[in-house]
């Protein structure tokens, strides 16, 4: 008795098809699973057997093979144990065969309930591109997995409700797609930040390109107030970005009922003692780490010299590429990362370096030894550094109302709406993304310019890549202005953001 049942799998944030196939024959009682399965698969055998007893049907008493098609990719997690049911009741006669535009995932309980399974997207995408119509997936996964639009999803509670529906005595109605609302009325709001004028504008600046900013400051000047208000005022996610999104955090197991998708760019903060395999991903069977869960978000880096040296350089090439690359023995898998890199930092060991309090002891060696934490290389990548000073009182206990988030992000999205006009949906989303051939086209500057920008290169000792970093910044600043050309005054301020030497060098 044979039968093969269509099921899906993940690897890295892409889903691929699994074929289950079920041959039951006389033998000595045995149940094996072949295909590269991982422990979890493996102990799927006791979950099945309990819930095939526990709903009423008999389980054979044959020598049974589970074959997890292609067998040279490894399969793990708990997401073939409906599969392997329904392959097994077929098999044995108990139930019909499901058609072949039908696929199956989620992990059984003992007594037959389902439960909720990690990377319902991308396996729903998958299934969709392999041309199956319809997928049974676990209740609380349902909305997630119907985002896919184009496949009938079904939301399983049970297995009693599924054979029904199956025989056709009582039909499971299709998931609905959800729908994409962005919710910032629990987020803070920059109407609540006092003074910091310059880094209000950097910060807008660095929404409205998707430019990576450095905030050096004493404690308490805001730096990680600012930082946490940012998302309030980036653009709405398109449909494309969403499901980026969402199928790397549904990898990572952080979607479910209440959040079925990433509708709000992601905001990550690690602390300052994470590993390099946290900020990059990986394990046994990798997993993204913070920089992919900030795709198309912020990753904020706070009390930057505090990380350690290998887990900063661990950002360098994400920074270029948009990607990383995780090795393990099991395979290679590449995760997306494309993100938002702000950082805050104090000036010296004790924070208060150059304030007019005189507080500060450290020495001068002391406070390069603390600054010179942050390499060189890493800083090339950093396209704003910004000084946040000390607020004095004043400041601190003025009534005047400060500009919202909701003001700020109008300007974000008209400036975001003239680079998508001038990309003409091409790779590129923003200023941040151009590339050498789009910075001659789009970032010419005029005679003036040039000589402010050799003048600017030649004495600050600039880098090729800061150089180029420079005139993508200054493209947002004629951005937000409206301007269709660069001019001399959004080259000088773009250039101004470059001057900060944060070394003590």
């Amino acid at each position: 008795m044979f039968s093969c049942i269509k099921s899906l799998g993940v690897t890295g944030v892409g889903g691929y098809e699994v074929s289950v196939e079920i041959y039951i024959t006389n033998g000595l009682p045995a149940f094996d699973v072949v295909g590269l399965p991982d422990a979890a698969v493996k102990e799927s055998r006791e979950r099945v057997r309990a819930a095939i007893k526990n709903n009423g049907f008999k389980f054979p008493v044959s020598r049974m093979t589970v074959n997890l098609a292609p067998a040279d990719k490894r399969k793990a997690g708990t997401i073939y144990d409906l599969p392997i049911l329904i392959g097994i009741l077929s098999a044995a006669g108990e139930i019909k065969t499901p058609s072949s535009d039908c696929a199956f995932i989620g992990e059984l309980s003992l007594t037959g309930e389902l439960r909720p399974a990690a990377g319902a997207l991308p396996m729903a995408i998958a299934a969709m591109r392999c041309g199956i119509r319809e997928l049974y997936v676990p209740e609380a996964n349902a909305a997630e997995a119907a985002f896919a639009e184009e496949i009938k999803v079904y939301p399983v509670r049970d297995i009693r409700q599924l054979l029904k529906h199956l025989n056709g005595e009582e039909r499971i109605e299709p998931a609905a797609v959800p729908a994409v609302i962005r919710n910032d009325e629990n987020l803070p709001d920059f109407a609540d930040v006092k003074g910091q004028e310059n880094v209000r504008r950097a910060m807008e600046i660095a929404a409205a390109g998707g430019h990576n900013i450095l905030i050096v400051g004493p404690p308490g000047s805001g730096k990680s107030m600012m930082a946490k208000r940012l998302p309030t005022i980036l653009p709405d996610m398109n449909r494309e970005e969403i499901i980026q999104t969402t199928e790397i955090h549904s990898v990572a197991g952080l979607t479910g009922i209440g959040n079925p998708i990433v509708c709000s760019r992601p905001f990550r903060s690690p602390h300052h003692s994470i590993s390099a395999a946290g900020l990059s991903g990986g394990g046994s069977n990798p997993r993204p780490g913070e920089i992919s869960l900030a795709h198309n978000g912020v990753l904020f880096l706070d009390e930057l010299p505090e990380f350690r040296s290998d887990v900063l350089e661990v950002l360098r090439q994400p920074l270029e590429d948009g990607q990383v690359t995780v090795s393990r023995a099991s395979g290679t898998v590449t995760f997306p990362s494309r993100f938002m890199l702000v950082c805050a930092m104090n000036p010296c060991k004790c924070g208060w370096y150059g304030h007019p309090s005189g507080r500060c002891r450290c020495s001068l060696n002391d406070v390069r030894r603390y600054q010179s934490r942050i390499s060189g290389p890493l800083l090339d990548r950093i396209d704003m550094i910004v000084e946040a000073p000390a607020l004095d009182y004043e400041e601190l206990r003025s009534k005047a109302p400060s500009e919202s988030s909701a003001e700020i992000r109008t300007r974000v999205n008209l400036a975001r709406q003239r680079q998508q006009q001038r990309f003409d949906n091409a790779d590129t989303m923003c200023n941040s993304h151009m590339d050498s051939r789009d910075l001659r086209r789009f970032c010419r500057l005029s005679p003036e310019g040039e000589e402010l920008m050799k003048d600017a290169f030649e004495r600050m000792g600039l880098s090729a890549r800061s150089h180029d970093r420079i005139l993508r910044v200054a493209r947002t600043i004629a951005d937000l202005d409206g301007a269709e050309d660069i001019g001399i005054e959004h080259l000088a301020e773009a250039i101004q953001y470059r001057t900060f030497d944060p070394t003590g060098q």
